[in-house]
């Protein structure tokens, strides 16, 4: 008889002592998608135990970073620092069950055991009071507890990319679970949030491998069953090289600053790892129908910024004219120095899709928005001020007395106009259409010059050659 599946629950676990680098936003939309797919949960603690290091600004960017890429989560953050009594109550019951023991080491005896393993070439187990009575700790001595690990045998874990991955159990130490001022560590921590949020997947970098074995002996000591987890490779940068700053290791923020859309991110760091076929561009939808670990690679992923500038691009120009205006009006206003009037707003409208499409960032498209704004005299880029010297100016009045006698201003007409004026010059119409769209432009892109033209109207056109005279 078919059952149904229980409920999917993945989750991510930042600690808010650094902000949340590109990593982190995989991790956290791997185990959204899964989530997703599966119409289960995706939720969110805070591993903030280190109190020393983690800070509400981290914190605050982490939530922040989240919002922005458009990831949301169920219910609550959870504080894991909130929980430290229930992590203290599982390792007294661990206790009391002879899965773990108490340890009277002093730092200086374990200093020097961890220094004679080394020496010997051994492993450094933390094991110094496993065997013995604790009647032999001083009266009142402070004491930690600590995980009683298996010797014999070996522990295999079934990862859900990685495949099936072994350890022998004597490489395992006896980990520390609660601190002797009764702080639980962070071992024992996730654990226990994991099973008492009901987790069932969790998809972390690589790096977090060599953990689960512990973890693993903390959930076969309590009888719980582990969830299913899945070890991605870590982002390397082109080089192959562990990621750095200069190659992309940024905060989320940064990217947001630097331009890029979150459905754009929200693509490339998919592609980060996992495959749908040849698909390249693969919306939020799509990717929450298609999403499946069996397609994470075990290679490690390369951080692009040009494959990210190409795959903004796209986004940027799927965008309708309405929507990219939003989304760049503060930073326009900000650049022109006022707020857009109806008729600014109605050139963008027009004009904007011609400039996405050479855009691969948001301020490609600003920058060069501001020609359609209200900016007289507009500013003259340094390519811009060298083709309107000499007598350029002269010739500019020239050209806009000719398109003052233009009764219909439409594309077709103005260029009509333009080309008849360079033929009664005796001009190429190279040498007049450069000009005019660097003093109708001041150098910035623009599309179609003779459309520029029309979307600008007559008399802002008109203003802005005669301006070079008055100059």
């Amino acid at each position: 008889m078919q059952t149904d599946m229980p409920t999917v629950v993945t989750r991510f676990a930042p600690s808010p002592t650094e902000f949340l680098h590109i990593g982190g936003p995989r991790t956290v939309l791997y185990n959204w998608l899964l989530a997703r797919h599966f119409g289960g949960k995706f939720l969110l603690r805070i591993e903030d135990t280190d109190k020393k290091r983690s800070t509400n600004e981290a914190i605050d960017a982490i939530l922040e970073g989240m919002k922005w890429l458009e990831l949301d989560w169920d219910g609550d953050a959870i504080s894991q620092a909130g929980r430290a009594e229930r992590h203290a109550e599982i390792a007294r019951e661990l206790l009391e069950k002879g899965k773990a023991y108490k340890c009277f080491a002093t730092s200086e005896e374990l200093t020097a055991a961890r220094d004679a393993a080394r020496a010997s070439g051994g492993n450094f187990r933390g094991d110094l009071w496993r065997d013995r009575d604790e009647s032999e700790a001083p009266e009142g001595a402070p004491y930690s507890i600590r995980i009683r690990m298996p010797r014999e045998g070996e522990t295999t874990i079934s990862d859900a990319v990685q495949g099936k991955v072994t350890v022998q159990n004597s490489n395992l130490d006896d980990m520390i679970i609660l601190r002797s001022d009764g702080t639980p560590t962070y071992m024992l921590a996730v654990v226990v949030d994991d099973h008492d949020m009901g987790v069932t997947h969790i998809v972390r970098g690589d790096d977090h491998l060599n953990n689960a074995f512990r973890q693993h002996q903390i959930y076969e000591a309590m009888g719980w069953t582990p969830p299913v987890l899945a070890h991605i490779p870590l982002i390397h940068g082109p080089d192959g090289k562990k990621l750095s700053k200069r190659h992309g290791a940024l905060g989320v923020e940064a990217y947001r600053d630097m331009g890029y859309l979150p459905a754009a991110m929200r693509n490339y760091l998919l592609r980060l790892g996992w495959s749908h076929g040849d698909d390249e561009i693969i919306s939020t939808e799509q990717a929450i129908e298609w999403f499946s670990l069996e397609n994470v690679g075990k290679g490690a992923a390369r951080f692009d910024f040009d494959k990210l500038d190409n795959l903004n691009g796209h986004y940027i120009r799927n965008l309708n004219p309405d929507a990219l205006l939003s989304l760049i009006r503060n930073d326009l206003e900000k650049e022109v120095g006022h707020t857009l009037e109806t008729a600014e707003e109605e050139r963008l409208i027009k004009g904007l899709p011609a400039l996405a499409e050479r855009a691969k960032r948001m301020p490609d498209v600003t920058e060069n928005a501001s020609l359609f704004c209200n900016v007289r005299p507009l500013s003259l880029t340094e390519n811009a001020a060298k083709a309107l010297q000499g007598d350029m100016p002269a010739l500019m009045g020239k050209v806009a007395n000719e398109l003052e006698a233009v009764t219909d201003w439409e594309a077709s007409v103005i260029k009509a106009a333009i080309f008849s004026f360079a033929e009664a010059e005796e001009l190429k119409l190279g040498k007049v259409m450069q000009p005019v769209r660097a003093a109708v432009t001041g150098g910035r892109q623009c599309g179609d010059l003779v459309e520029t033209l029309e979307i600008l109207g007559q008399e802002e056109t008109i203003g802005r050659l005669r301006d070079l005279i008055a100059a």
